[in-house]
């Protein structure tokens, strides 16, 4: 090997190092700030007896709370791959799984908090009835269950594979749920159950949302409590949406495999990650903590709180 030829190498090598580092932090600060603010939104809705008692809240909770396993499951997975290290397949399939029951935790907790608010609207009078403490317990409950259901299929599925055939249980390639496909019934399954779940979450937040639009009209109902969930529920259907999207995110990035270059791939997958799998796992933070009156206050003091206690100190010492 000459010099040149060397040299060039080495400039190659370094560069891809450097790249990968600064991809890595150009994903991860983001994912840092957004696992910050989620956290402190869930710190938040346990800080105060009015969110412990009040079914939205609690639902709201869940959401929350699956959403920001879901996001830190989402960048470990990215930084290993950043990394180019591999698992075996247990380990990988044991987070795979993890991430399958955070992804049906979402939309049907976004299918519950929907109903609430049409019972809210619609049946103002029945509202406090029908959405109790208990019964809000027992909704959490079924989508926990439907969603464990779900990864028990997918390991029954993964059971039936040979893995007796394989070389060695080292993946070839980085942790991800298509590398996880190892029998076509797998995929298939995945498939069909993702199809299932977001078509039917989503007609029953658009029959909600025109349920409310409905009662609107009515000069019985309550013009600005209608109109304000007509909102929230339409901003529900954009996170059904966004969720949907992030889905299909392995896909979008082989379909511009096939069209653009390495480093352009590189830089769209980047943005894609950021935008289709990070940001609208924070977005219910962002929506409830801006526009709800009761929760913006005690976020905003929480979030401001160390950053006070941080000048104040920093004036004691001086």
């Amino acid at each position: 090997m000459s010099y040149a030829t060397q040299s060039q190498t080495n400039i190659t090598v370094g560069w891809s190092l450097l790249a990968r580092v600064m991809i890595s932090t150009l994903t991860t600060l983001p994912c840092c700030v957004f696992l910050f603010i989620n956290g402190v939104m869930l710190f938040t809705l346990r800080s105060k007896p009015i969110f412990r008692v009040t079914s939205r809240y609690i639902l709201l909770f869940n959401l929350l709370l699956a959403e920001t396993i879901q996001m830190a499951l989402s960048q470990i997975l990215y930084l290993l791959a950043a990394s180019r290290i591999r698992l075996t397949y247990p380990v990988c399939g044991v987070l795979m799984l993890f991430s399958s029951l955070t992804t049906s935790v979402s939309p049907l907790t976004l299918v519950v908090m929907s109903l609430e608010r049409y019972v809210a609207v619609c049946y103002p009078l029945r509202h406090s009835a029908i959405i109790t403490i208990r019964n809000t317990a027992v909704a959490i409950i079924v989508v926990w269950t439907f969603s464990s259901l779900n990864v028990f299929t997918r390991v029954l599925l993964l059971l039936e594979f040979p893995f007796e055939d394989l070389e060695s249980l080292q993946m070839k390639d980085f942790c991800a749920m298509n590398n996880m496909f190892l029998d076509p019934m797998s995929e298939h399954y995945d498939k069909a159950n993702t199809c299932f779940l977001f078509v039917s979450s989503g007609t029953v937040v658009t029959s909600s949302y025109i349920g409310v639009m409905i009662a609107a009209r009515s000069a019985s109902t309550d013009k600005a409590s209608a109109q304000k969930s007509r909102n929230t529920l339409l901003l529900h259907l954009v996170q059904l949406g966004l969720s949907l999207v992030s889905t299909m995110h392995n896909s979008m990035l082989i379909a511009l495999s096939r069209n653009v270059t390495r480093i352009v791939l590189v830089r769209s997958q980047t943005v894609l990650y950021v935008c289709i799998i990070i940001f609208p796992r924070c977005l219910s933070s962002l929506i409830y903590g801006i526009r709800d009156h009761t929760i913006r206050p005690v976020l905003m003091y929480h979030l401001c709180c160390r950053l006070k206690l941080s000048v104040v100190s920093a004036k004691v010492s001086c």
